[in-house]
């Protein structure tokens, strides 16, 4: 009996392990090329009949047909797995070549069939606006209205099919290429810890761990290899953000980060007002570094010491007991929580411990109409367990909004972390009561860290990818030395007074990946601050269960605003985020509390 099959045993026939059986028997499966070219088959299919057509541009009756058949495309073509079986194998076996090159080819052929059909969404939106608000007030079309709304809505940057294939094909050269020469340019790069020489990626997950003075001195050495690679790194970032201008002239978006927000169906001016809201209340993480600064009994702090451990909570929580924990928490929230967390365990969803080829980290993958797979790398401690949490409320938000239509099953990336968060929280509040007092000051400080970098170092990276833009479009080119600067100016920002940045630290720009997807760090922050008031409202009244799995089962059927809006909550609103924030404040209060308790 292996390792694994023992622990299979001993956790009552619990498979610990993905089964990808569901997908494909293997990686050479027939089934996998029936399968692409039966989607190929029916995009041309559909093209041929619609292409020339166009009586549904211009006749309601005539569109509703054509969008049903539509609707039923989409749907079988989700029901082909080909991209999500490979995309979870090469999770799993990460230094397999094959795997990625299979992805190479299966994304490429995808992209073709999804140009097959791209001039039918294109088409709808040169429906006249007469027709157009016909259509959306017409019951009829009741089940087609948040996705034509949405439709019409982008219309306005929409180019013309040409144009649009140009835009699908160019963006591998002028953005990913460029991403993934960066990425590989780091992976290669080597940083001296003591006496030997560890790869970049794991000099970075040791550094909050070392004692200060350890700490510092491998933060240093990796600053010097980001700044070694920075010249590649400045021509990288430079063309991708210039070929994002170009891209936005063309579509007509006012301001840079405006495409993303109407991607992720945010109301903008919510979105920036969130922003400011977050900026102006910068005071409340420099109280959080003073509380840090003084646990760790440091005058100073560097940006090395930004995410230092301050201890950990000793309690040692095998795999059966954290299963135990987690089906405790989410029973008491409903049956049908604990039902997803046990038929994933035994249905061989979720992957549960480190090996070799393994990627690192944890995440849940899902997609319509196929089952959500979960990853973690179980170390039977506090944080393997907060981390199983998180990734199933992600499972969970996923399963529910499989109730959705096709169309609707997708939720948007801003509130993605909303669910995710939320259940965290959830067990958090559950485990938290029986930690003795030391393991409470530890366990609330990282979750607050968790929160000060999810809300407002996020933001001041947003603010940062403001003006790093701006100036980019405005100077035509932004040295790596000014980068490095403007990224100190927005990271101090954010620190505080307490925190002396070297010249150095603004060259983790380089390693910032999220900065490579333009303006993406706001959802974090939006998902965090709606979690914490959708987590309120559960403890002033258990009751308001009910309106979150409202919300969970959602999907995409509606805007982010109306979907919490239709919960009681209204994100349009300022005051919404700032009584967000006061959520923080009272958690810094009771760790301020805990501290003086502590003397």
């Amino acid at each position: 009996m292996n390792e694994t099959e023992n622990k299979m045993t001993q956790l009552g026939g619990i498979k610990t392990e993905w089964d990808l059986s569901v997908f494909y028997h293997s990686d050479s499966d027939p089934k996998i090329e029936e399968d692409v070219k039966k989607a190929e088959k029916l995009c041309a299919a559909f093209a041929e009949k619609y292409r020339s057509k166009t009586e549904y541009i211009t006749n309601a009756k005539a569109l509703f047909s054509a969008l049903q058949e539509y609707e039923k495309l989409i749907e079988l073509i989700q029901s082909s797995a080909p991209l999500v079986y490979f995309h979870l194998s090469q999770s799993i076996h990460s230094q397999d070549p094959k795997i990625q090159a299979q992805i190479n080819l299966l994304s490429e052929r995808y992209a073709k069939l999804q140009n097959t059909i791209i001039f039918f969404e294109l088409n709808l939106g040169k429906i006249s606006t007469e027709l157009q608000k016909s259509i959306l007030a017409d019951a009829t079309f009741a089940h087609f209205y948040y996705f034509l709304k949405i439709i019409f809505d982008q219309s306005k940057h929409n180019l013309t099919e040409d144009e649009e294939k140009i835009m699908n094909v160019k963006s591998l050269p002028s953005h990913s290429l460029w991403l993934d020469g960066m990425e590989k340019l780091l992976n290669k790069q080597m940083v001296k810890d003591g006496k030997k020489e560890i790869p970049i990626s794991e000099a970075m997950n040791l550094v909050s761990n070392l004692p200060t003075k350890e700490r510092r001195k491998l933060h240093d050495s990796i600053l010097e290899s980001l700044k070694s690679v920075a010249d590649f790194s400045e021509s990288e970032l430079n063309a991708v953000i210039i070929d994002k201008k170009i891209n936005d002239e063309l579509r007509k978006f006012e301001h840079p980060y405006s495409a993303t927000i109407m991607h992720y169906q945010n109301d903008e001016k919510s979105i920036i007002a969130m922003t400011e809201t977050v900026t102006q209340r910068f005071e409340l993480s420099h109280r959080f570094y003073k509380l840090k600064a003084k646990i760790l009994s440091l005058p100073k702090l560097r940006y090395a010491d930004r995410a230092a451990a301050v201890g950990k909570t000793n309690k040692k929580i095998p795999f059966e007991e954290t299963i135990e924990t987690i089906q405790k928490v989410f029973g008491s929230l409903g049956a049908q929580y604990e039902e997803i967390f046990t038929r994933f365990l035994k249905n061989g969803q979720v992957d549960v411990y480190p090996r070799t080829g393994k990627t690192s980290g944890a995440f849940c993958l899902s997609v319509p109409e196929q089952p959500t797979f979960v990853l973690l790398n179980q170390v039977d401690n506090f944080n393997s367990l907060m981390t199983f949490a998180h990734e199933m409320g992600h499972g969970i938000h996923s399963e529910l909004s499989k109730r959705q239509p096709i169309l609707y099953q997708n939720y948007t990336t801003s509130i993605a972390e909303v669910a995710s968060t939320l259940f965290e929280n959830f067990v958090f509040d559950h485990i938290y009561q029986t930690l003795p007092k030391e393991e409470q000051i530890v366990a609330l400080h990282d979750k607050l860290q968790d929160s000060i970098q999810t809300i407002f170092r996020q933001i001041a990276c947003f603010n940062f990818e403001i003006e790093l833009h701006q100036r980019i479009r405005k100077e035509g080119n932004l040295p790596k030395e000014e980068i490095a600067k403007l990224m100190n100016k927005h990271m101090q920002a954010y620190l505080g007074p307490l925190f002396t940045l070297s010249d150095n630290d603004g060259y983790f720009f380089v390693s910032w990946r999220h900065i490579r997807h333009f303006f993406y760090v706001y959802s974090y922050a939006y998902g965090s601050l709606v979690s914490r008031a959708l987590f309120a409202r559960y403890k002033k009244d258990n009751g308001y269960m009910k309106k979150i799995e409202q919300f969970l089962s959602a999907g995409g059927s509606k805007s982010p605003e109306d979907i919490f809006k239709g919960i009681g909550i209204d994100t349009s609103k300022p005051d919404f985020f700032i009584d967000g924030l006061k959520s923080i404040e009272q958690e810094l209060t009771i760790l301020e509390n805990l501290l003086k308790e502590k003397k």
